[in-house]
């Protein structure tokens, strides 16, 4: 099955659109639960995002791991990320796995980032998020592997989405005036097509373009929208603006670390049950 049909078949048994990111930064994880592991064989690290994992899954359909907090940890903690993969391929493998890295080069060394993501070898994950700024031959050496979705960044949740992504532009006819570079992004995906490979990632902060940006995409395109939780996204003028079309919700902080106490997980399973009754009910379901 690819993903879209992946997702389907989870959504039918679990109904959420509830992606839970995986931020683990070290520093936010309870010093008394890393002690723990001090002389343990298991990674601290790992432990907490299996427990975050274990809480969560029967609220959400996905899991996005974010590579940086990881690859900061150096060799011990890409080991970590490969073990947290394994750990979630293993015990919940109708679950999608996200890799969160925005990888964006050339062709040849975009190859070496798909082999990397996708090889079952090696991180075996079922997608990863891309740059769009090279262009295509950036592109489409993820699309060689036919079961697995690439997110394209097209708007995304920072403030400094302002420095290149909402500057004006008019690059040719068919686009109207009045708008943005991350509408060219969005019009070359729908030029792309492949809708069961290339999604995108929409902040959820950015609700008030997200409508334009699916106008132009249409229903089937599936759009990963992180930002909700801690940095302020607006869940109801995010669920609204989709028009009913394919999305990934994606909350990472406020679920991970919802609570420092012995209680962190049962608090990460409120959290992600509480997004998921939220998004449901204001969908109508």
């Amino acid at each position: 099955m690819n993903f879209i049909e992946r997702l389907k078949n989870i959504q039918g048994k679990n109904p959420s659109d509830v992606c839970v990111g995986l931020d683990l930064d070290i520093q936010k994880i309870p010093e008394w639960f890393l002690n723990g592991y001090l002389n343990s064989a298991k990674s601290g690290v790992v432990a907490y995002g299996e427990e975050i994992v274990k809480a969560t899954a029967p609220f959400a359909c996905a899991f996005k791991i974010n590579s940086a907090f990881f690859e900061a940890l150096g060799s011990k903690g890409f080991k970590d990320m490969e073990d947290l993969f394994r750990f979630i391929q293993k015990e919940y493998p109708e679950h999608l796995v996200i890799w969160d890295t925005k990888r964006g080069d050339i062709g040849n060394t975009a190859k070496q980032y798909a082999m990397a993501a996708f090889e079952k070898h090696n991180l075996n994950a079922d997608a990863m998020t891309v740059s769009p700024y090279l262009g295509f031959d950036s592109i489409s050496p993820y699309l060689e592997y036919k079961d697995k979705m690439i997110f394209v960044l097209c708007l995304t949740s920072n403030k400094g989405a302002q420095d290149f992504q909402m500057i004006p532009i008019q690059a040719r006819e068919t686009i109207p005036p009045n708008n943005f570079l991350f509408h060219e992004v969005a019009n070359k995906i729908k030029e792309w097509g492949l809708e069961e490979q290339i999604g995108m990632v929409v902040g959820a902060t950015q609700a008030a373009q997200l409508k334009s940006i699916r106008d132009i995409v249409g229903p089937k395109r599936v759009i990963l929208i992180p930002g909700i939780g801690a940095q302020g996204g607006d869940l109801e003028a995010t669920v609204k603006a989709n028009n009913d079309g394919l999305f990934l919700i994606n909350s990472s902080r406020a679920i991970v670390f919802a609570s420092k106490e012995k209680d962190f997980a049962q608090a990460a399973a409120k959290a992600a049950m509480n997004l998921r009754d939220q998004i449901n009910a204001l969908k109508g379901c």
